[in-house]
């Protein structure tokens, strides 16, 4: 497989984990270090399938790649399906060990891969799914998915005709599924998004995790706040971090004090036009969802 070679560097003193040097990410993008701790820990006996959208960039132009593993870009609807394939035909091979990682986006995820996903679920193929979640279709030109939080600014629901549904609960969605496992998780708590993929890794079946990822372009932020959006939105309980087992034991992972959800909006210009009474609604919102979560996971403790 090609490779980025810097100056002086043989391609034998760059076998190492994780992604190569060259990957075209953006400035603060959240998905290449999540990616990074993937090939960590997964090694190289495994094989990346990504659909359209941010990361079929990321990865390099042809014929470079920065993964380090067979990566095969598929059509923007089939990662599930894909996976499921090629997990099928290492199995005929006798090639049981390797792993099959699909990586999309939400759009990918949540809406045009949505058939594909929850049939690969249902089936309970064993790949491992991971959703980098930036709440848009941003490599097409920050169009709104169903992964788009409610009054968010895109540039299909502009801030004078905001989102007006929220975001899709998809653990509610794969928890009706009853995976094997279903995680959430963010780079700002980093030994957790590890703990997670370790986890993953050695489940057999279905297994996802719904990343939160950053996107400085879309969210019209600075790229140095990477790791703060992320930290703020588990701290204001947008984004809650959690484990379902089987769909059926829910444990939350991080309880931390409330922080109003305007301090998690502040550093974001897609939700500068906000009117207190939205921000209300918000707030609500999580509170409303915070609660329902709790209550999953202590009929379990």
């Amino acid at each position: 497989m090609a490779k980025f070679l810097p100056k002086n560097k043989t391609l034998e003193e760059l076998e190492r984990p994780g992604i190569y040097p060259g990957h075209l990410a953006c400035a603060g993008c959240g998905a290449t270090p999540a990616t990074q701790m993937i090939r960590e820990i997964f090694g190289k006996n495994c094989i990346f399938v990504v659909p359209a959208g941010c990361y079929t960039i990321i990865d390099g132009a042809w014929p470079y790649s920065s993964s380090g593993v067979p990566f095969l870009h598929c059509a923007f609807e089939t990662a599930a399906a894909t996976a499921s394939g090629i997990k099928a035909g290492l199995n005929a091979l006798g090639q049981n060990d390797t792993q099959v990682v699909a990586i999309a986006g939400d759009g990918g995820t949540f809406d045009i891969g949505f058939q594909a996903l929850s049939a690969a679920a249902e089936r309970n193929e064993d790949i491992f799914y991971f959703c980098y979640d930036n709440e848009a279709y941003m490599n097409t030109g920050i169009q709104r998915s169903s992964a788009t939080p409610l009054y968010a600014a895109t540039t299909t629901t502009p801030a004078q005709t905001p989102k007006l549904q929220p975001k899709k609960d998809m653990g509610f969605v794969m928890a009706g599924h009853r995976v094997p496992y279903f995680a959430t998780a963010t780079l700002a708590f980093h030994e957790d998004l590890k703990e997670k993929i370790k986890k993953a890794k050695e489940i057999k079946g279905f297994r996802m995790i719904h990343y939160f990822s950053s996107c400085p372009t879309g969210w019209k932020a600075d790229s140095r706040h990477m790791v703060a959006l992320t930290r703020l939105a588990v701290e204001s309980r947008v984004f809650p971090l959690y484990e379902i087992f089987h769909g059926e034991r829910w444990v939350i992972n991080q309880n931390p004090p409330q922080t109003p959800v305007e301090k998690y909006f502040e550093l974001q210009g897609r939700y500068k036009h906000l009117s207190p009474e939205q921000k209300a609604v918000i707030q609500k919102e999580a509170d409303k969802n915070w609660q329902r979560l709790t209550k999953l996971a202590a009929g379990f403790n």
